[in-house]
């Protein structure tokens, strides 16, 4: 099973997924550029992501507590959501994605 990640130069990416991971732990697995701070406790918005296409109406619905926050994020748009409320599954394969500005990890300490 795979997932397109458009990164935030506008690079696309197919990354093979196992079905239970976040969408988030596989961006990150694979060394795309994502905070991901938290580590997928939706405790903040640094795995934000658009979905892209029809994508977003075969996902569930988000819960309140991950609209809080992305009421935190940068460029939230109808089709965002965070990646690591989203698990992978036999239906989201082919998962169509881009990685919302502000998610870049920080290159200060890659001195």
């Amino acid at each position: 099973m795979f997932i397109n990640v458009t990164d935030q130069q506008g690079r696309r990416h197919r990354l093979e997924a196992l079905e239970g991971f976040r969408v988030m732990e596989v961006i990150r697995d694979w060394g795309l550029d994502i905070k991901a701070e938290c580590g997928g406790a939706c405790a903040c918005a640094t795995c934000h992501v658009h979905v892209g296409g029809d994508w977003q109406d075969r996902l569930h619905a988000p819960l309140d507590e991950e609209i809080d926050r992305l009421d935190e994020a940068f460029d939230v748009r109808d089709n965002s959501r965070l990646s690591c409320q989203l698990l992978m599954s036999e239906e989201l394969d082919g998962l169509e994605v881009r990685l919302a500005p502000g998610t870049e990890r920080d290159r200060r300490d890659a001195a």
